[in-house]
């Protein structure tokens, strides 16, 4: 079975798609997914540490989580 697509219906969905798109790129050249979550260790001091928990607190989130929405 052939299909043939027009290349402006490519470039359609290229530019629809372009960030899932550049998510498999990426996956192909480091076989990692943006949304897979890694363990890693870090030092914090116990102050920053106490803030952490505090926000933890206040907003009822995860520190992880806390800690990526800064990134983001």
């Amino acid at each position: 079975m052939c299909m043939n697509i027009s290349k402006q219906k490519i470039e359609q969905i290229k530019r629809k798609y372009k960030s899932l798109f550049e998510t498999l790129e990426n996956y192909d050249k480091t076989r990692e997914l943006p949304f897979k979550r890694k363990r890693i260790d870090l030092t914090l001091s116990v102050g920053t540490i106490n803030k952490l928990k505090q926000l933890r607190e206040k907003s009822g989130k995860s520190i992880s989580q806390i800690i990526e929405e800064k990134f983001l």
